[in-house]
């Protein structure tokens, strides 16, 4: 069942989302070569809880770390680790996750390690263009579909595949509420946007196809061949304008 936010709650889910917000901030800030992903999640997790937040993904499903650090073909669930040492070329998707106050906020920046590829720096301009492309069509009146298919269009455009596998979805006093928001789809379906709704939208996007695997740590999603990977995410709530991004580290 879909969760309507009355005013009292989005407050509370906007001061969710900047902490959030400044926090992958800080993660982009140490993302730096010669850090460990092990090291950038210490960071992150500090700032959140020095802030009176929480890291929820920490025990979710038994995921053992705080957050998500996926590098170039790791798409997303990256394990954090102190042998995972990022070094110049890499980019390195940080998915943050912040709970304040029972809300959550939601949110990822892939980052460029030091001067990185061409393809990397052109994946990572067309999945960023691709979230405000779907962020343009969260509003109320239109459908989910209507985000879905935006992303879906603006990617394909540069010739680069939406993942299928993993999508989009409501978030609010639970990490993954309905709706299901996925990146991928025709106009026109899947449940009305009202105001009120909160929704994390999150083109997931590979270089070559959009199959996936997951790795022998039961998280680790990786492209089949290889090829780089691009993650970008915000929470956003329906008003009866334009959609909120609440995952700003200063509204």
């Amino acid at each position: 069942m879909i969760q309507i936010k009355n005013p009292t709650e989005l407050k509370m889910m906007l001061m969710a989302g900047e902490l959030a917000a400044q926090a992958l901030e800080l993660a982009g800030k140490n993302a730096v070569p010669g850090i460990s992903t092990w090291e950038l999640d210490r960071i992150v997790a500090d700032y959140i809880k020095s802030h009176g937040g929480s890291c929820p993904c920490k025990g979710y499903g038994g995921f053992p770390a705080n957050n998500c650090f996926s590098v170039n073909e790791e798409l997303i669930h990256g394990i954090a680790s102190k042998n995972k040492i990022l070094k110049e070329g890499d980019i390195i998707s940080c998915d943050i996750v912040a709970e304040l106050n029972g809300f959550m906020g939601d949110n990822t920046k892939t980052f460029k390690i030091g001067k990185v590829s061409d393809e990397a720096e052109r994946l990572m301009k067309a999945t960023e263009e691709a979230l405000y492309k779907g962020i343009e069509q969260a509003v109320a009146g239109n459908r989910v579909g209507d985000i879905s298919n935006a992303i879906q269009q603006h990617v394909e455009s540069y010739g680069y595949a939406v993942v299928r596998k993993f999508i989009g979805h409501g978030v609010g006093r639970d990490m993954h509420e309905d709706p299901e928001v996925p990146n991928f789809g025709k106009p026109g379906r899947g449940p009305r946007l009202t105001p009120g709704m909160t929704i994390a939208i999150e083109p997931m996007v590979n270089t070559n196809f959009p199959e996936v695997n997951i790795l022998g740590d039961k998280w680790t999603v990786v492209t089949t061949d290889g090829s780089l990977s691009c993650h970008f995410e915000h929470t956003v709530a329906i008003t009866n304008g334009e959609a909120l991004i609440l995952t700003l580290p200063e509204h």
